[in-house]
């Protein structure tokens, strides 16, 4: 399995910030025994145990992180799949709401109030 250009570039991406921002993360992403290829593997067959379909961002991101801190991960198989990738949405205030199904609705007869018996008005009353 060939992982697609833009899921390559979004792991890279990320784990090199990490690195540069995490200086313990560093040593562990320069490991020689650990490559991009085999991360990727690795992504795959985890995602494939759950078996589910989708995944937040940042799951695949911490999968990638613990492949290469993890030293008792090994070179996994490759696993045969598609990736999808796509930008996260932002919800905004201003954005629509989602389309509310036309379908008709059946109504119900409501009851007619009942009205009161004639009443003999007093002094009072008026």
């Amino acid at each position: 399995m060939k992982a697609s250009e833009k899921f390559k570039t979004a792991i890279e991406s990320y784990l090199t910030e990490k690195a540069q921002k995490d200086t313990a993360f560093a040593p562990a992403l320069a490991k020689q025994s650990k490559n991009l290829e085999s991360c990727f593997h690795y992504i795959f067959g985890e995602v494939k145990k759950t078996g589910e379909c989708a995944f937040d961002n940042q799951e695949i991101f911490d999968m990638a992180v613990k492949y290469y801190t993890d030293d008792t991960i090994g070179t996994p198989a490759p696993v045969h799949c598609r990736v999808a990738v796509s930008p996260p949405v932002k919800a905004d205030l201003f954005s629509t709401a989602p389309a509310v199904s036309e379908t008709p609705i059946q109504k119900t007869e409501q009851p007619k109030p009942v009205k009161p018996a004639a009443q003999t008005l007093t002094l009072f009353d008026l």
